[in-house]
């Protein structure tokens, strides 16, 4: 049984996501790097942003990012434990994506009301974050598990409902237009866009350039 508890994703974001139509996914090591590359993807035009939780110093860059560029939409992801979303919230994280539908994390992201959008990848996941009242979810890996036909597979049993799906997993700048295109996704994870080892270098004017073909693929204007 379906029990929708509350709105899990405000639609003033879901609205900013889907004009933008792409989240930029970054693993930052150094916090010294984060204002600099949050500004520049602004600039570029992508102004969400995915920090994912995969060195100690992430939760430092996150509370720099919401500090200093408040024009940035700034989420947390690799949320993989409850103690992680407190803290993602205690510094200013804007909503969580999970890689998966672990229900400890998707409870205290209700109980904190931050937005949550958690991953999935078959349809048991789905049947999962349903019983949360989700709605926006990650699918990962997306390229891996099939690309557009097997979102299509997935979600047909549940097209009635309104999911929308962020994809992200394989994704690059030469298969996004097509991914985007399609009505069942809200926005495209890019990962592509400013690669770790990108960022660890300083290569400002190497990210400023993809950030900028990326945002201009992506962007909707309806």
């Amino acid at each position: 049984m379906i029990i929708e508890r509350k709105v899990v994703f405000p639609s003033v974001f879901s609205e900013r996501i889907k004009k933008t139509g792409v989240i930029a996914v970054l693993v930052i090591e150094d916090p010294a790097k984060a204002i600099p590359v949050a500004k520049l993807l602004v600039g570029a035009g992508i102004d969400i942003m995915e920090l994912a939780l995969r060195t100690p110093t992430s939760i430092k860059s996150l509370a720099l990012i919401a500090k200093e560029v408040p024009e940035m939409l700034a989420g947390v992801g690799t949320v993989l434990s409850p103690t992680q979303v407190k803290e993602a919230k205690d510094n200013g994280a804007a909503f969580i994506v999970t890689p998966g539908t672990n229900r400890a994390v998707i409870e205290t992201a209700l109980r904190l009301d931050i937005p949550i959008a958690p991953g999935i990848a078959v349809p048991s996941d789905i049947e999962v974050a349903l019983e949360y009242g989700c709605r926006l979810l990650k699918i990962f890996p997306a390229e891996p598990l099939g690309g557009i036909p097997y979102l299509h597979s997935i979600n047909a049993p549940y097209a009635h409902l309104g999911i929308r799906y962020i994809p992200l997993g394989g994704l690059s700048e030469k298969n996004c237009k097509s991914y985007i295109a399609d009505p069942i996704v809200l926005a495209v994870g890019g990962s592509w866009i400013a690669p770790r080892d990108v960022i660890a270098r300083g290569d400002w004017e190497a990210i400023r350039d993809v950030a900028a073909r990326a945002a201009e693929v992506c962007r909707r204007e309806d």
